[in-house]
């Protein structure tokens, strides 16, 4: 198989002439780490994109097809996850990165990586409000939205569910304290009162200190910004074994089929928000699933979505360099033009080749605000008879 030639190192040699090329795109997930039960749901819907656009057959002509290559961001370990981006752009070529998930790596990521060898990486999952101020140099997008948003919304759904005061533990993580920072703001600016804001690490055995804590402040609920497969969970094992709590407020890293499995009692009419939508989109990528992965995981149509963009610019671009395709991608998710939605990538790179305008809707409704990053809808839950049930979208 061959590698893509880096534009830069080519265009003199082959300027004019039409070349088939295979190109690599990197996928860089923590499928270690605290939210590796999410992974695997999400790095198979990314490459279902590729797959659904490589039997189309209809990608640069028909002459080039997709390829993955996998890699570990492990969530929480900035130098593994940066070791990994460094690979899959020097090693194995790739022409653009899906990822990173987790907030703190794919800062690392973009900042030691990325932005020095000018590549484009989508996230379907990193949302800290930090990653906006990043001068990406038009580099970096995600289809997750920021927390900046998540905590107006967990703010509204505490509100309304008569919530006066909260005490708040959060991941000591970009992630758990971009998103603490964005709930405590926006819930006191409604009037509620944050008794506590403290920070807990991941990989403890015991979290009973941290919950002693947090219990003596007080609070009518504990909100839990921290992440499912990790310390999220034993602090609310802790508060439950001990009484200090009985209601949670759950944010995104908290939601997915393994939160019951750690958590199988205590949480009935616990409640929270992840990142979702009711477009049209979703029921079409479930029923075309297959069963490989599952729509209702979090960021898993996010990361259908993010690797249908980065396929669809490359198309529009005429160009997997990323220096050409990179300025496409608004464009395509925002049109106008006409709607795309998933199964039709086929169809949209037929309409592109024509030079019809397309608007990218895909599994999450997608629209990017600046600087290149989805405007954000929400699936509010509630634990009801040990399940997760959607409540409404936000």
């Amino acid at each position: 198989m061959k590698t893509l030639l880096a534009a830069t190192a080519a265009s003199a040699l082959f300027a004019g002439m039409a070349v088939a090329e295979d190109v690599k795109i990197g996928i860089i997930y923590g499928f270690t780490g605290p939210i590796e039960s999410l992974t695997g749901s999400m790095a198979n819907a990314s490459e279902a994109a590729i797959a659904e656009v490589n039997a189309s057959g209809k990608f640069m002509d028909g002459k080039t097809k997709i390829t993955s290559v996998r890699a570990d961001s492990t969530c929480i370990d900035s130098a593994a996850a940066t070791a990994a981006a460094q690979k899959v752009v020097t090693s194995d070529k790739v022409s653009g990165i899906l990822g990173g998930d987790c907030s703190g790596v794919t800062n690392a990521m973009l900042t030691n990586v990325a932005i020095p060898n000018g590549m484009v990486m989508i996230s379907p999952s990193a949302t800290s409000p930090a990653l906006s101020k990043v001068d990406s140099h038009g580099l970096f997008f995600r289809t997750a939205p920021s927390d900046a948003r998540e905590g107006d919304i967990a703010a509204d759904i505490m509100t309304e569910h008569g919530i006066k005061s909260a005490a708040l533990t959060y991941s000591n993580s970009d992630y758990g304290k971009g998103l603490a920072e964005a709930i405590k703001s926006s819930f006191e600016a409604k009037g509620g009162k944050i008794t506590i804001s403290a920070a807990h690490e991941d990989g403890k055995a015991d979290y009973s200190a941290e919950v002693a804590a947090l219990a003596a402040a007080g609070g009518d609920i504990l909100i839990v910004a921290g992440y499912l497969d990790q310390g999220g969970s034993g602090v609310i094992r802790a508060a439950l074994d001990t009484g200090a709590f009985t209601k949670f407020e759950l944010p995104g890293g908290m939601i997915g089929d393994n939160l019951i499995k750690n958590i199988p009692t205590g949480l009935e009419g616990s409640f929270g928000q992840v990142p979702g939508s009711d477009s049209p989109g979703m029921k079409i990528l479930a029923d075309a699933s297959g069963g490989k992965f599952d729509v209702n995981s979090p960021y898993t149509p996010e990361s259908y979505d993010a690797a249908a963009l980065m396929i669809l610019a490359m198309q529009a671009a005429k160009s997997t360099n990323p220096a050409d395709y990179s300025k496409k991608i608004m464009e395509i998710a925002n049109g106008p033009g006409e709607k795309i939605e998933p199964g039709e990538l086929g169809k949209a790179l037929e309409l592109i080749a024509a030079g019809k305008p397309i608007d990218y809707e895909g599994a999450t409704g997608v629209h990017l605000i600046p600087p290149g990053e989805s405007a954000g809808r929400y699936r509010e839950i509630e634990i009801k008879d040990n399940k997760i049930t959607t409540v409404k979208f936000r």
